[in-house]
């Protein structure tokens, strides 16, 4: 399966999409890629949070979760879709605690970011089977923080063959799905991706330790 599958894609294979209207224009061979919900990005940036008051992580769970695109809600984090994503899926695990370091989460909230992205890759690949994946934080603007004063762990799935020309040449990724698809697909099977993830822990947990007798 690839990006292209199921809620991970658009499109079927062959299907050909024109408008009804006759607008003014000359066609010139060229496919458009239209993204006009990363003006807000573009436009305001890492500034745009000064506080709590501005910062969309925080904003976030004061709303319902598909206004919000959350994905899942724990006591101490939650995971929320990326509105800027690299693949389709990127998925962001977040503390509620407006905090920017990784080293101020408490062992609590330490333990359940952990969790909620084993959690996290386990839905994925139930949903879209990715090749991979890329785990990562970045701390701070020097470390290249999108929104360096609420700390943030991005989960990107990965499909081989999906670096293509597009963000290497024109800095652009075509994401294959929209967000409320991709939200709806993983917001439905995070309660069995979660059972599934806890009943592998039980399992290692009842197993016998290496090296040791009965």
């Amino acid at each position: 399966m690839t990006p292209a599958d199921d809620a991970f894609g658009s499109s079927a294979p062959g299907e050909h999409r024109v408008d009804d209207f006759e607008l003014p224009g000359t066609p010139d061979g060229f496919d458009r890629l239209w993204n006009p919900h990363r003006l807000a990005y573009v436009s305001r940036g890492q500034h745009q949070v000064k506080d709590r008051d501005s910062c969309p992580f925080c904003a976030a769970p004061q709303r319902d979760d598909a206004d919000s695109l959350i994905i899942a809600r724990g006591t101490t984090c939650f995971v929320v879709m990326n509105v800027y994503p690299y693949n389709p899926g990127h998925l962001l695990v977040c503390p509620y605690r407006h905090v920017p370091d990784y080293t101020d989460l408490t062992v609590e909230e330490t333990t359940e970011f952990a969790r909620l992205t084993q959690i996290g890759m386990t839905a994925l690949r139930s949903s879209g089977r990715p090749a991979g994946f890329n785990l990562g934080m970045n701390q701070g603007t020097a470390g290249g923080a999108g929104i360096a004063a609420h700390l943030h762990q991005h989960i990107v799935p990965r499909w081989n063959g999906d670096g293509n020309f597009l963000p290497i040449i024109a800095q652009t990724k075509n994401i294959t799905a929209s967000l409320d698809q991709l939200h709806a697909t993983l917001h439905a099977v995070w309660d069995e991706a979660a059972a599934e993830f806890d009943r592998k822990q039980t399992d290692r947990d009842s197993a016998p330790a290496p090296g040791r007798g009965d």
